[in-house]
Order: structure tokens, then C-alpha cells, then sequence
């Protein structure tokens, strides 16, 4: 299996969690990383290269830290610049028809406050029903997220663990079903 890891982080470099994880990921020759923010730091996506990179891999996944309960603003654009009508969607559109999609996001508060009685008051995978939906409306597979929670409180040897279950997480064959996604 083919997996592309999209990095949206507006700054990589000083990040502990999302820099950990590409980190991890750079050890498994298997897996294409790509950081949109170095690849297009003035937002002016290729959108053909992108194309052909999702066409290339069977597994993407979009990495990133929560903002404001969604994604950076890049990924936001990329997504409306990318997935266009007759390509990824539409009567003509099935360039990512059966591919898998899935997410990996950290937040800077903690498990408990990503629940329906939490700060927040909705989970983690109720804030990405929008991915979700837009993975059904391309056709793909949708796959379970990958979740940090409280980013600020966590040591440096259980992220180091972290970031090992994340790259287990994203190559794991997953069985998909026609009731249940995963099992």
C-alpha cells in the first residue's frame, strides 16, 4: 500500500508534537511525506501536482493540530482547489474512488474536554464530520482519526511512543465493511 502523510503545519519546525510525529514517520521509507506550508508557503497550490500525487497512493492522511476545531486554513484551500467536480467528484469524478482517507490531529486540550459533557461539548470525530463527508463525497474510505489530545501536558518519552503508535496507526490494514468502516 501506497500511504501519503499531508503535513499541515504552519510551523513545523517549532512544533513538538507534529515535528515528533513526521520524525517517526521519516523511518519508514514506505511512506510519503508532504508538508503543504514548505511546498506552497505563498498558498499558490499546483493543483495538478497534487492531483498526481493523490492519484499515486492508496492512503492519505492529513496531519495536523486542531485550530479552532477544524485545520489550518491551508488545508482548507487545498481542499477547494483540488478536489474538483469531474475529477474528484461528480458523474465523471472518481480519481479517488476506494482510496483510504484518514486523520491525524493533536489539541492542545485535554481527552475529557472533547466529549458531549466536556469544555467543548462534542468529540473529536463529531468536529471532523465535515473530512468525513467529504471523503464520502469523493468516494473514499473514511478511517478512524488519530488523536492527541492535551499536547502541553505530555512527556517527552510517552510522545516518543506516541509518535510510534501514530506510524502503526497509519499503516494498519484496516477491514472494511459495508455497516461498520473499521473493526
Amino acid at each position: 500500500m501506497n500511504i501519503l502523510v499531508i503535513i499541515v503545519h504552519p510551523n513545523i519546525e517549532n512544533s513538538r508534537i507534529n515535528k515528533m510525529w513526521k520524525t517517526e514517520l521519516e523511518t519508514d521509507t514506505t511512506i510519503t511525506i508532504h508538508e503543504l506550508y514548505k511546498k506552497y508557503p505563498n498558498e499558490i497550490i499546483n493543483v495538478k501536482e497534487e492531483q498526481k500525487l493523490l492519484e499515486n497512493h492508496d492512503r492519505i492522511i492529513f496531519q495536523f493540530p486542531m485550530y479552532w476545531y477544524s485545520s489550518p486554513p491551508l488545508l482548507k484551500k487545498w481542499f477547494d482547489v483540488v478536489l474538483l467536480k469531474d475529477w474528484a467528484f461528480g458523474p465523471d469524478g472518481n480519481a479517488l474512488k476506494d482510496k483510504e482517507f484518514g486523520l491525524a490531529v493533536s489539541t492542545f486540550s485535554p481527552e475529557e474536554h472533547y466529549s458531549h459533557e466536556g469544555l467543548n461539548g462534542h468529540t473529536i470525530e463529531e468536529l471532523s464530520f465535515p473530512f468525513e463527508t467529504t471523503v464520502n463525497k469523493i468516494k473514499g474510505i473514511y478511517l478512524p482519526i488519530f488523536a492527541l489530545h492535551g499536547v502541553g501536558k505530555i512527556s517527552d518519552d510517552d510522545l516518543k511512543k506516541n509518535a510510534l503508535e501514530y506510524k502503526n496507526h497509519i499503516i494498519k490494514k484496516y477491514i472494511i465493511g459495508k455497516k461498520s468502516r473499521f473493526q
